[in-house]
């Protein structure tokens, strides 16, 4: 896919040199034998056991590894067009996710392939198909938030957001931007550890091409992007985080905005409006030579969380500086003294678990659900699903 290789006539496969650009280390490094051209597991070596939800860009299965028997979740790569490859989406998340390993970040395991039926426009096809195994994580906060009787505790938020951070840290110490950070893409296992999931538009920060405008799902978007800012740093994912930080305070979206212009009146109603003193060149941006910001002088941080202690009330703020360069880093979030005072965060295997909710996978609203040129293949999903077990039960016959 996105790997080079020397000698490329060496009769000897495992001789042969197979390398993929890392962006931790800025360098090329080594593939495994498992993941070389040609020398990828089958799909068939897996049995699906049932759909567990769709994130932007691609289908999530639960299926049992048949040698290690280990279940895994199996994302089906999703192909607009089958001329086109792989879109471009899928490779960054496959080689990034095989730069990095951190406990609050999904582990990729392997890459897979095999062959399924999808249908596009009026005929059948047979068309090659690639899988990412991915570990397992029984719930996603998303569904958690849905149906959970009770709110999580002030301690069991902390023990989740001290783990997000965690994760940002890694990721923003070795040069990535999630830009998608939400509560549907936050997976929690039954040990209670979080991890940060769907890399689909990631990009590393020293990218050199722009930066498209409309990333993160809408509630969790950060001011820059709303106001057409380009120049998206690691900030953009800090002030993800604080959203969703006050999500699970509050139980309930904390900017649920139908519009962009809606989600900037939501943040000024929250937060105040800026003006070029806090905020340095705020009136160069593109969106406000077509849009007047409201007036509002009031931070209703404390307004809105009452009960939120004053280390609390600063770490928010810390979030959401409206100034880019001022917000919090990651790693000065781990060190906030509000995962330090009472109560404290308690252990991730202390943190409660929910058998009854797993499963109810959804999309967040607001997240973009793979419309227009994907429906073929999203109404072909039933025909996936009975090619797949076909598969199976052909290879082991």
């Amino acid at each position: 896919m996105c790997a080079t290789r020397s000698a490329a006539r060496d009769p000897d496969p495992d001789s042969r040199e197979f390398r993929i650009f890392s962006v931790k280390r800025l360098s090329y490094f080594k593939i495994p034998p498992e993941f070389r051209e040609g020398r990828c597991r089958s799909v068939a070596e897996f049995e699906k056991l049932n759909r567990i939800g769709e994130g932007t860009y691609g289908i999530v299965y639960r299926a049992r590894d048949t040698v290690s028997k280990e279940v895994v979740a199996l994302k089906k790569v999703r192909m607009e067009n089958v001329r086109d490859g792989i879109p471009i989406s899928s490779l960054r998340e496959i080689t990034l996710l095989l730069s990095i390993k951190h406990p609050n970040v999904v582990h990729l395991r392997e890459v897979v392939v095999g062959r399924s039926l999808d249908r596009y426009v009026i005929m059948l096809q047979i068309i090659f198909s690639i899988f990412l195994v991915m570990e397992y994580c029984e719930q996603d906060m998303a569904s958690l938030l849905d149906n959970m009787p009770n709110p999580f505790t002030e301690s069991q938020v902390k023990c989740i957001m001290l783990q997000i951070f965690k994760g940002l840290r890694y990721l923003h110490e070795n040069f990535i931007i999630h830009r998608d950070l939400k509560v549907s893409n936050l997976l929690m296992n039954d040990k209670g550890l979080v991890k940060i999931a769907d890399f689909g538009l990631s990009r590393p920060t020293h990218s050199h091409n722009p930066m498209t405008p409309c990333v993160v799902t809408l509630w969790y978007r950060a001011p820059e992007i709303l106001l057409g800012d380009k120049n998206q740093t690691k900030a953009v994912d800090i002030w993800s985080a604080g959203c969703i930080m006050g999500e699970l305070l509050l139980h309930k979206p904390l900017l649920p905005g139908k519009t962009e212009v809606h989600q900037l009146e939501l943040i000024i109603d929250l937060l105040g409006t800026p003006n070029d003193q806090i905020w340095p060149n705020l009136s160069k941006l593109p969106a406000l030579e077509k849009i007047s910001l409201k007036k509002q002088p009031y931070n209703n941080l404390r307004h809105t969380f009452p009960w939120l202690s004053d280390a609390g009330l600063r770490l928010l703020n810390f979030l959401f500086m409206y100034d880019p360069s001022k917000r919090a880093r990651a790693r000065e979030c781990c060190q906030s003294s509000y995962f330090r005072e009472h109560p404290l965060p308690c252990e991730p295997d202390m943190m409660p678990s929910f058998p009854q909710h797993r499963l109810k996978r959804k999309n967040s609203p607001g997240e973009y659900d793979g419309k227009g040129a994907n429906q073929a293949q999203d109404q072909a999903s039933g025909l996936f699903d009975a090619a797949f077990d076909r598969i199976v039960k052909k290879r082991r016959a």
